[in-house]
């Protein structure tokens, strides 16, 4: 199980600072959120993605601009809000700098993406289409107006300003349209199949005009570090998770001996969990079904082995937990096609 989504405090921080402006509270923004002031200090920092999720929704209902996401990336350069920005800006041409922005996506914004890059070249007759591949966009519209509005606003920067041609969006027509025509000044697509820019073949070769190869080096190396350590995080749940599965069958699976193995004490990881929306017992009891699931979907292991397997000293009990979790018993589901 991977860590909870984030993204980078530096879009946290100046989404924040935009709702201010335009009249929000960031005492009540950050209490609706859910965000501590404390933790946007640190543009590096990481913060929930659900908490910015929350961020946006409630700085455009206290700001009264339903527009926000498009505001926010027509003000604010992507070199203001994260090292990604700043590594591009390091960069030769642009198509290296959407080279690099690929690479370090991650440290932007963890969106749910598969295996593939988030923003993938695709060549057509009428021109270079930049698509934006994360999965469930209409989810959260707003990371579609604030990304695209962003990089519309970025290549007027470089001088070009009829650069991209046209603009497709999953989402339906907003209220706010004039909006989008103010600040695109090009056609955009509403309900459109997916999201993508049109642009022209020669925006590869079109150079930052600040490229540093020194700059370059010293920033990829924190950006490695950087992405090392986000690879690194791991949510307290999924320790647990791992903690528990060899020592479910022993009949040891308790809260004590799993915060003991883990170096915590029993309100520490009652309380690290609660942060994650999960209990110890509700955790401990959705591990057995996924792993009662697992066994019996096979044809190796027997409903009692099974029951044995995830911690039930009485196939009885197994049974009642199992009905619980399926609406039907361990042997039903053994003999029913979805359990073969």
């Amino acid at each position: 199980m991977m860590h909870e989504p984030s993204i980078a405090a530096g879009y946290a921080r100046a989404l924040m600072e935009l709702a201010v402006l335009k009249g929000a509270s960031r005492a009540l923004l950050a209490e609706r959120a859910g965000i501590p002031l404390a933790d946007l200090e640190d543009q590096d920092n990481r913060i929930a993605f659900k908490k910015y999720v929350a961020l946006m929704r409630a700085g455009k209902e206290m700001c009264g601009d339903p527009a926000l996401a498009l505001h926010f990336g027509e003000t604010y350069d992507i070199s203001e809000l994260s090292i990604v920005g700043l590594i591009g800006r390091a960069c030769e041409t642009l198509a290296d700098a959407f080279a690099q922005l690929n690479r370090y996506s991650r440290l932007v914004a963890e969106v749910d993406l598969g295996t593939c890059d988030r923003l993938q070249l695709e060549h057509a007759r009428e021109g270079l289409w930049i698509v934006d591949t994360r999965k469930n966009p209409n989810d959260f519209p707003e990371i579609t107006e604030s990304s695209f509005a962003r990089m519309v606003c970025t290549s007027r920067r470089f001088g070009a300003k009829q650069f991209i041609k046209m603009v497709h969006v999953t989402h339906p027509e907003p209220s706010y349209r004039t909006e989008y025509a103010r600040i695109f000044q090009i056609p955009v697509i509403f309900g459109s199949i997916r999201n993508a820019l049109l642009t022209d073949e020669s925006w590869l070769t079109v150079p930052t005009g600040a490229s540093s190869r020194y700059v370059f080096g010293i920033l990829s190396a924190h950006a490695e570090a950087l992405l090392k350590k986000l690879e690194n995080l791991d949510s307290t749940r999924s320790r647990v998770e791992r903690m528990l599965i060899p020592i479910l069958h022993t009949g040891d699976a308790s809260v004590d001996t799993v915060a003991r193995k883990l170096g915590l004490s029993r309100q520490t990881l009652f309380r690290r969990l609660k942060m994650e929306d999960s209990t110890f017992e509700k955790l401990l009891d959705e591990l057995r079904q996924k792993m009662a699931l697992h066994y019996l979907s096979g044809e190796k292991v027997s409903v009692n082995e099974t029951a044995y397997l995830v911690g039930f000293s009485e196939p009885a009990a197994f049974s009642r937990a199992f009905k619980r979790w399926t609406g039907s018993s361990p042997r039903q589901f053994r003999t029913s096609p979805h359990g073969s």
